[in-house]
């Protein structure tokens, strides 16, 4: 069974390759707005780029530092299974701005002198980044034949009426596709039973819906509790906690051994409250002498199974850095660009 949610998504950088100066620039122009491109008319400066990029992605695994503890606290470090323990390091990897660079789709021209765009797709081959191959019409036969084999993951012909809004498209899927590929290399996710939720058809098209209803750019599979840690642009946080039955169980038998007030127990036990207890280790322990304030009307998402969802802010110790926002990174990518003329051999970005 394939999950519905990879574990994590955030904006990339698309990556357009074509010799023709003015078409590129045409190209990027047309983009949606708030889609990070550099473009190159010079494909020896784009595959430097992209090597150059992606070796220092990759030693940082794209992501970086969000706390420098598990999100419960140090004191709660050492309880942690080894599958714990890899979704708390998991979780460390979101503060570096250079993930929003990211190359995870590369569109490229195929007639190109000196690289044509089946040499330039397969000297990315190893790379994680997908690859569009923009076509003419004479093309055609050629692309289909890189598709099958592999060496492309989609091709548009450029004299298609429909090419830019399929571009759009192609791209979006993409680099969906990306992530997807990223969170196999985080796989005690996907085997823990609490993580359920990332194979439910149900709840997956809510968290997409979630994301276009509050503009949310980056989201992250968050472990304890387990949910989504969604950033808007401007870095703002807000954590989904998701609940199944079972867990929504467990709280009630916490809640039932400390004495916890009828009327948190009986809201536990209908399945009415979505509890995020986070100054007691997740847990309620008899010492939160208000406990409301730390639940939020549940709300049912009935998939495969059922699952309790609220949402809730993130207490302002869980963010021990500033978070580097998309809005930032567009803002510091736009002041350092510099016009200039597009060169055959010189980057252009926007």
């Amino acid at each position: 069974m394939k999950p519905v949610l990879p574990l994590y998504q955030h904006p990339t950088c698309v990556i357009l390759v074509d010799d023709s100066a003015s078409f590129v620039a045409s190209l990027a122009f047309q983009m949606p707005a708030g889609q990070k491109v550099k473009s190159f008319s010079c494909s020896v400066e784009a595959l430097r780029w992209i090597f150059s990029t992606f070796r220092r992605s990759l030693e940082e695994d794209v992501l970086c530092h969000l706390v420098d503890r598990p999100p419960l606290g140090d004191k709660y470090a050492d309880q942690d299974s080894d599958g714990d323990a890899d979704h708390h390091r998991a979780l460390r990897k979101v503060l570096e701005p250079q993930r929003f660079l990211a190359p995870a789709v590369v569109v490229v021209d195929y007639a190109m002198p000196n690289i044509d765009g089946l040499d330039f797709c397969q000297a990315l081959e190893g790379l994680p980044c997908k690859k569009i191959l923009f076509t003419g019409e004479a093309d055609e036969l050629i692309a289909v034949d890189a598709f099958n084999r592999g060496l492309i993951d989609h091709y548009i012909k450029k004299s298609d009426v429909l090419a830019l809004e399929r571009l759009e498209q192609a791209i979006a899927t993409l680099e969906r596709d990306y992530f997807f590929q990223r969170s196999v290399e985080l796989q005690s996710y996907y085997s823990s039973h609490r993580f359920d939720f990332l194979y439910d058809e149900c709840l997956g098209q809510l968290v997409q819906d979630m994301i276009r209803r509050y503009g949310f750019v980056e989201h992250y599979v968050f472990p304890e509790p387990s949910g989504i840690l969604f950033f808007d642009a401007d870095g703002s946080a807000t954590l989904m906690v998701i609940e199944n039955e079972a867990g929504l169980q467990s709280h009630l038998e916490a809640a039932e051994e400390y004495d916890a007030p009828m009327a948190l127990q009986e809201a536990l036990r209908k399945h009415s409250v979505v509890p995020f207890f986070w100054p007691s280790g997740g847990m309620y322990n008899g010492q939160l002498r208000d406990w409301q304030q730390y639940c939020m009307p549940a709300i049912l998402c009935e998939g495969k199974e059922k699952f309790f969802w609220a949402f809730f802010s993130m207490p302002a110790h869980f963010l021990d850095s500033e978070i580097y926002s998309y809005r930032h990174f567009l803002r510091e990518s736009e002041q350092k660009a510099i016009p200039c003329e597009y060169s055959r051999c010189g980057p252009c970005c926007r």
